[in-house]
């Protein structure tokens, strides 16, 4: 009978410890990646991932406990001192410069010295090597998000690193480009260089990785072989509960009755930076969830301002709430009438840092307490019934909060995109459209918030949801269309589309005309 090998360990970590003044980040935290090996790092948002990655690559110095790489104990100093030691890190935001080319922004990272004809044609034959096709002399700016990525990866690939962590790798990537990621990984693997991935995506954990190690609460609580386990097994050891899955039975059918729509709309962008918005044609009936993917910057940012007020239509019948123009009305105004939305940027946009949970609730829906008009007044005087409304909206949402009436900026993310989610609830809009609701939130919180646009659109109201996420957006949409470059793509029923075509809608590989297809 053959005895098994034991994997060579490539980095042993022990004993870690990170604190940041009284919170705790890791604690005594145990891993060990071998040679070759896929290893993913799964946990809620708060249960120490980050930390422990950047003590890897050097951005922090642990508090106590060692590395050993090799079997030799290392102390990594700096992105400089891990570079060294053979770790490379593709961060989650990529750290490029737009007005650079591809190769003067791998040139500014390098360590060691190289003429600048010979990198380009190292960088050539590294894109040829591994299929990481990108042009050398291009700027970043003109580069796809996975062209950029491509990049991020080439640069690592240049100082010949053992260990490759990836952070979010796909977070951004349309289908195509994420087969195209994990066919390069498992390249890299194959070629004897260690990969820690970091992903909340379950999914992709299971097809990709060969081990998986959890952490809860700033601890290693368990390292599982990713082969003989499952997406519910994981998420319920990270959560340390039971997750339910998500209920979509309407108890109202969906209607013909239009509760949105957008005719016709073009928006030139407000500065150099933004997107125009080109003949957006868009119609929401009444219990259904529309879905709008696409890749960030595509004009989701563009299309939500103007659906939420923020930014006024050229003419007034561009958007038509139960087929009344809504165009010229302020955000307050479709708050009145019974559109609600919920932005993607949780802090400064949907709240106010430094308010308290009551106050936030009373800038929202000011005009409903008396003497509206005197809001300073009535946030020093504290509104009581705000006070009893945010209670309410903690109660039924289950927002978990430190202390009673707690400042915004002292919620988790999840909790607090919780709070904003049923706030907006709270006041039984018609309409209620959602931008990257579970963007950055455990797998917990998104169930949980999930489950409500679910229950939003059971009840019989409009939804629209933005997300990036393609699995999001086909778990609850009933139609699907997508964003591209300013673009609105055809509306389809979700039975009549897949997540590959979207793919290609999202990278512009297929015509987005943005008819409205009138499927009942």
């Amino acid at each position: 009978m053959a005895i098994k090998k034991e994997p060579e360990i490539l980095l042993k970590a022990s004993k870690i410890n990170k604190s940041f003044g009284n919170f705790i980040a890791n604690k005594d935290i145990d891993i060990s990646i071998a040679k070759g090996e896929i290893h993913a790092l799964l946990g809620e948002n708060g249960a120490g991932k980050s930390t422990l990655v950047k003590i890897f690559y050097g951005v922090l110095k642990p508090d106590t406990g060692t590395i050993e790489i090799n079997n030799s104990e290392v102390y990594i100093s700096s992105p400089n001192s891990a570079r060294k030691n053979g770790i490379g890190m593709v961060f989650q935001h990529f750290s490029l410069f737009p007005a650079l080319t591809v190769a003067e922004n791998i040139l500014i990272a390098l360590d060691k010295k190289i003429k600048f004809k010979d990198l380009i044609s190292e960088i050539s034959k590294l894109s040829k090597e591994w299929e990481l096709f990108v042009d050398p002399l291009k700027r970043v700016s003109e580069l796809s998000v996975g062209e950029q990525q491509r990049v991020e990866i080439i640069r690592c690939l240049m100082q010949n690193p053992k260990l490759l962590i990836m952070d979010e790798p796909t977070s951004v990537l349309t289908p195509q480009e994420i087969s195209n990621l994990f066919k390069i990984l498992k390249r890299l693997a194959s070629s004897g260089c260690s990969i820690l991935y970091i992903s909340h995506k379950l999914e992709e954990i299971i097809e990709l990785a060969d081990q998986v190690t959890i952490l809860k609460s700033g601890e290693s609580i368990a390292t599982i072989d990713a082969k003989k386990t499952n997406t519910k097994f994981l998420a319920e050891t990270m959560v340390g509960k039971e997750i339910t899955d998500l209920k979509k039975t309407n108890s109202i059918s969906v209607t013909k009755d239009t509760a949105l729509e957008l005719n016709g709309l073009n928006k030139d962008k407000e500065t150099d930076f933004g997107i125009s918005l080109k003949n957006i044609n868009l119609k929401v009936n009444y219990g259904e969830i529309l879905g709008v993917a696409g890749i960030a910057g595509n004009g989701q940012v563009e299309l939500m301002e103007i659906l939420s007020g923020e930014t006024l239509c050229e003419k007034d019948d561009q958007i038509l709430l139960e087929n009344k123009p809504v165009g010229f009305k302020s955000i307050t105004e479709r708050r009145q009438l019974g559109i609600e939305t919920i932005p993607e940027e949780r802090t400064l946009h949907a709240t106010v840092p430094n308010l308290t949970i009551a106050e936030n609730t009373f800038l929202t829906y000011f005009f409903k307490y008396p003497k509206a008009n005197d809001i300073i007044s009535n946030l020093l005087n504290n509104p009581h019934n705000s006070k009893i409304e945010s209670e309410k909206i903690i109660k039924d949402n289950d927002v978990r909060c430190p202390e009673t009436n707690p400042l915004a900026n002292q919620l988790s993310g999840g909790n607090l995109q919780k709070f904003i989610l049923g706030r907006s609830l709270a006041n039984n809009p018609k309409v209620a459209i959602f931008s990257q609701p579970t963007w950055g939130v455990d797998i917990g919180a998104a169930t949980s918030i999930r489950q409500k646009l679910l229950n939003l659109s059971n009840s019989g109201k409009a939804v629209i949801l933005i997300s990036q996420d393609l699995e999001e957006i086909f778990e609850l949409s009933d139609k699907i269309c997508v964003m591209n470059d300013g673009t609105l793509s055809k509306i389809l029923p979700v039975a009549q589309i897949t997540a590959e075509d979207v793919g290609l809608l999202m990278g512009g590989k297929l015509d987005a005309s943005n008819q409205v297809e009138t499927t009942e």
